[in-house]
């Protein structure tokens, strides 16, 4: 696994940071293997964006997010309407002055900082390796080319 970040390997003297007056350097003609892919920018991103590797990034994304997303809707639309229809259930009391709606209040907060952990895991666990791979691959095959 590579450790540096190849966004972030482009000298001042190829456009990529200010130089010592503060302003950008020309990014200079693209080399001879540019010339030999005939590929822009666009088109490299474009097949990238179709490579099987990137569908099943997204597709991890999506097996993750849109479950959550919709259980946490669900949960919370649940809170919000029996708020509204059922009020004395949600005043009943559960041990002093704490009542339902409370402990159901803070049970939105508790399943929010849950649902960001178990999506950072996940990124993490399922997402991550595969995304960075992809970022090498489009960072080697748009390195030089002219924007």
């Amino acid at each position: 696994m590579r450790l540096d970040d190849p966004w972030y390997d482009t000298s001042a003297s190829e456009g990529g940071e200010p130089d010592a007056a503060g302003s950008f350097a020309p990014a200079g003609p693209p080399g001879p293997a540019d010339q030999r892919r005939g590929h822009s920018a666009a088109d490299i991103y474009l097949e990238v964006q179709r490579s099987e590797a990137f569908q099943e990034v997204r597709r991890r994304y999506r097996r993750f997010v849109v479950p959550a997303s919709l259980a946490f809707v669900v949960w919370y639309l649940v809170y919000v309407v029996a708020a509204v229809t059922a009020p004395g259930l949600m005043a009943r009391p559960v041990a002093g002055a704490v009542n339902v709606a409370m402990v159901a209040g803070l049970g939105q907060f508790l399943t929010t900082f849950l649902l960001t952990g178990a999506y950072a895991r996940h990124a993490r666990l399922r997402r991550d390796r595969a995304a960075l791979e992809l970022r090498w691959e489009t960072q080697e095959m748009t390195r030089g080319v002219g924007r």
